[in-house]
């Protein structure tokens, strides 16, 4: 996914925790903002809806390590265009090719020693398969050893084959969802607080042992981040009150669509997004502390784009529509798609209602930018959109469409400024 930072003087609310002040920020200081994420996939063949059912797709270990040297070379490049931030997901076992980047942390930690100043985002680390301490201690030596450039972010995961593997829940997703607030309740404690202890359903820190002469009653963790507080993201999937709430109080900010979700704004969520912060005295306008998600493909018009993408689409489309993440498909459909026979024929989700929606931006680097501006007038608050190359995609259309974006879009954005408002109200 690129991020574009489409405003640039749009003003923060009071910073809670969890949320980079303006004097905290890194590289976020540019008039726009590029972000790029990538989730891991290696170069596949036979795509499409009359491609390889995705589940009878098997690939060699070495062909499976090539998305580590596919991450580095699209790093690489973006660091040398001038892009912001290179984001990657936290996956396991994907034996398939889709998603198979197993520590982000690592590899970010890695990618900060093979460019020179451009931000790696963790989107995301899935909480669940975590134990919460690990995880703090682990992005807090990141932090200090790559002097701020790797960027944190948590996720409750959608792979029962991930997640359920590693001991947590995912098909109940109340018990999912109960384990992963509290972990990241924890998380924030040990990031902000000199030493600090936990009682909860899942967790109790420190537990009450002897330790040389005392009973446990506090833990520090150490080394804590150097910079505090700690910039932190999560995907919004259903948009819920709840969910949204959580975010708000630890001032976690949302990536609305794209990578594995539907992509475009949702009008809805951005209320109540805006609502839920109000909620806690927090006032921000329309689209703040947001990022809306497209999958993307420039070329020379938007008839071109269609028909070279579509390909790419529904392959993406095999792989997250099985796990349930575009809610607008039926139990047939999903069967008539693993089925190379019927399925090009099929009435199944296309390219076209996709770029219809506005959930795919496509065409010319004029039509893109007009999307974009539309936006910017529709979300006053909104700061940047995350753009991701479809699965499927291959390394070199990966660095071509990237290099075309970051010369025919990004200027358009360089000395863009928003007008300032007033927070809109929420009804």
């Amino acid at each position: 996914m690129v991020r574009v930072r489409i405003k640039s003087d749009t003003s923060l609310p009071p910073t809670p925790r969890g949320v980079l002040s303006p004097k905290a920020r890194r590289n976020d200081d540019n008039d726009h903002q590029v972000r790029q994420s990538f989730t891991g996939h290696v170069d596949i063949d036979n795509i499409g809806y009359g491609g390889t059912p995705i589940n009878d797709r098997r690939y060699d270990n070495a062909h499976l390590s090539s998305a580590l040297s596919k991450a580095q070379s699209i790093a690489q490049l973006m660091d040398g265009l001038g892009f912001s931030t290179f984001w990657m997901a936290e996956h396991h076992f994907q034996r398939e090719g889709t998603e198979c980047i197993p520590n982000v942390l690592l590899m970010a930690l890695h990618l900060t020693h093979m460019t020179k100043t451009m931000n790696i985002g963790c989107g995301f680390n899935i909480t669940p398969m975590w134990h919460p301490l690990r995880l703090a201690e682990d992005y807090a030596m990141a932090d200090i050893l790559s002097q701020g450039r790797v960027v944190f972010g948590v996720g409750r995961g959608y792979h029962t084959r991930e997640v359920e593997t590693f001991g947590a829940p995912l098909i109940d997703q109340e018990a999912n969802r109960e384990l992963f607030e509290e972990q990241v309740d924890i998380i924030f404690k040990a990031f902000n607080s000199e030493s600090f202890s936990h009682q909860g359903k899942h967790y109790t820190l420190p537990p009450e042992v002897p330790y040389r002469g005392y009973t446990l009653k506090e833990l520090t963790l150490v080394p804590r981040p150097a910079r505090l507080p700690v910039e932190c993201w999560q995907p919004i999937q259903g948009g819920s009150e709840r969910a949204l709430g959580f975010m708000a109080k630890h001032g976690i900010q949302g990536m609305v669509g794209g990578g594995s979700a539907e992509g475009g704004a949702m009008h809805n969520v951005v209320l109540k997004w805006q609502s839920e912060h109000a909620k806690l005295g927090k006032h921000i306008d329309l689209g703040e502390r947001l990022c809306f998600g497209f999958h993307f493909y420039i070329g020379e018009s938007k008839q071109q784009c269609i028909r070279d993408a579509a390909k790419y689409y529904e392959e993406n489309m095999k792989m997250f529509g099985e796990l349930r993440l575009n809610r607008a498909m039926t139990d047939e459909q999903i069967e008539i798609m693993r089925d190379p026979k019927r399925a090009p024929t099929a009435k199944l989700p296309r390219i076209e209602d996709a770029v219809q929606a506005g959930g795919f931006l496509t065409g010319s680097a004029d039509e893109i930018i007009e999307h974009l501006k539309q936006l910017e007038k529709a979300y006053p608050g909104l700061d940047r959109i995350s753009i991701s190359p479809s699965l499927g995609v291959p390394e070199a259309v990966i660095l071509e469409q990237l290099e075309r974006f970051a010369k025919d879009v990004m200027p358009a954005f360089k000395d863009s400024r928003a007008e300032v408002k007033q927070p809109a109200i929420v009804k």
